[in-house]
């Protein structure tokens, strides 16, 4: 039987509605920490010590909707006396909506810090990065500081990481107009950028053509996720940045996963744009849509990649399946036309869910099963997009799903060998849709094993 994943977030309903504001959170005599059952629930801070955004109504107005669209529980607050340990247990995720300045004294900030401690899920929005300069965990946090900014004006910005859910609706390219912030450094390093501001697209910019605008990460026990967008009171009533914000508060609450490591050093095999260097083996094909994905049709074929095969390599890309679909990637196989070839002489990493262990999805088809509880943990739901990391070091291969660890295999038959290999993804056949984007590798350092 298929196994059972998290209800996600209704993103896309939600983000086509506008919606009121509730009152103040306030903590009730005998709050404690909420029973798992009950629906998660969003605090809205949008305190400012310094400058007041005109937007912050629709803001809030917009997160309020999102949470009856996307079935949680929104209080709106600007009284700093709600950040105490025992008011934010009632909550599942904070969201700092254009905040300005120091707007938590000493013990609300330590409130805050063992909550996030504790897996609470923070939403930075625009001017959140304009808050609390003196409070390094709150600059952790958010990723970095706001140093300045041009004209409100159109830009582009290119959409890095179309698999998070705050990013998967969108296109390579996303034009809007807004205040474009620059930061006083780079988060790069730091955290796992989703999008950046193509700096030639617009004047103003000042971070030297590497312009971080929206990124997630995991913070000392909690989770995080900022924008640098929503400085208009148009952004608000615009679907693609209110599914922009519903993914990054899905992201937050722990409703849908995501690989929010950083994410440096690789380069495209498939962009999106152009399948230079693929060639297909054996009967179906994969089409190639205009937002830069491809689904497999027919089969029993395989894409893969010709140009060069590889020794050791960190592989990532996002896949997505429409129903009870089965496909894979494979890895380690010789050249050829022919796609048993890769069958039986490489390893496929399954993606089926309702196959049994050994042949389900993170699996190494035949060979080893997924950690279930993990893998079920991790796994999002048909209809949403999630991302292998497939690791081969040696003849040993990991396998990451949204940034979980599901998998760890170790090559002992000395008829296969993940030394030196190609890479593809599978067409299984006629009745399975599955889609994949954005497959980018990292090549490491051999391991000599």
């Amino acid at each position: 039987m298929r196994s059972t994943a998290r209800r996600s977030t209704a993103i896309a309903a939600a983000a086509l509605l506008l919606g009121c504001v509730s009152g103040p959170a306030a903590s009730q005599p005998g709050d404690g920490p909420r029973e798992k059952a009950e629906q998660k629930r969003v605090l809205v801070f949008s305190k400012t010590a310094g400058f007041r955004h005109d937007s912050i109504p629709e803001g809030v107005a917009a997160v309020q909707q999102l949470g009856e669209s996307g079935g949680f529980t929104v209080d709106t607050t600007e009284d700093a006396g709600a950040f105490t340990t025992r008011n934010l247990r009632r909550y599942d995720a904070v969201v700092f909506l254009s905040t300005t300045g120091d707007v938590l004294g000493t013990a609300q900030q330590r409130a805050f810090e063992g909550w996030i401690r504790h897996g609470g899920g923070y939403v930075g929005i625009h001017a959140a990065a304009d808050t609390e300069y003196d409070w390094a965990f709150y600059g952790g946090l958010v990723g970095a500081y706001f140093q300045s900014h041009p004209a409100i004006q159109p830009a582009t910005v290119d959409v890095e990481d179309r698999g998070h859910p705050a990013t998967s609706a969108l296109g390579p390219a996303w034009p809007r107009t807004d205040e474009w912030y620059n930061y006083r450094s780079n988060p790069r390093e730091r955290v796992h950028v989703l999008a950046s501001l193509d700096e030639s697209s617009y004047t103003g910019g000042t971070m030297n053509g590497d312009h971080p605008l929206a990124w997630c990460q995991t913070y000392q026990g909690g989770r995080a996720f900022y924008t640098g967008g929503g400085h208009t009171k148009e952004s608000y009533a615009d679907p693609a940045f209110r599914q922009h914000l519903a993914g990054g508060i899905a992201y937050a609450l722990g409703e849908t996963q995501a690989d929010c490591r950083p994410e440096n050093g690789y380069r495209p095999l498939f962009d999106g744009t152009s399948l230079d260097g693929w060639q297909q083996a054996g009967p179906g094909s994969f089409t190639l849509d205009e937002d830069g994905t491809l689904t497999s049709t027919g089969g029993m074929g395989m894409l893969w990649y010709a140009a060069s095969g590889f020794t050791s390599y960190s592989l990532k890309l996002d896949w997505k399946v429409a129903g009870d679909d089965n496909s894979g990637v494979f890895v380690g196989f010789p050249p050829s036309d022919d796609p048993w070839s890769a069958v039986n002489t490489g390893y496929e990493i399954q993606i089926d869910a309702s196959d049994v262990p050994e042949r389900t999805t993170g699996s190494v088809y035949g060979f080893r099963s997924a950690d279930l509880t993990r893998r079920d943990r991790a796994l999002n739901p048909p209809g949403e997009w999630n991302t292998y990391e497939i690791r081969v070091e040696g003849e040993r291969l990991r396998v990451r799903l949204n940034g979980v660890q599901i998998n760890d295999f170790t090559n002992t038959d000395p008829a296969r060998s993940l030394l030196d290999g190609h890479i593809g993804v599978q067409n299984h056949g006629a009745d399975d849709q599955v889609s994949f984007r954005n497959v980018r590798i990292k090549e490491l350092p051999a391991t000599g094993d």
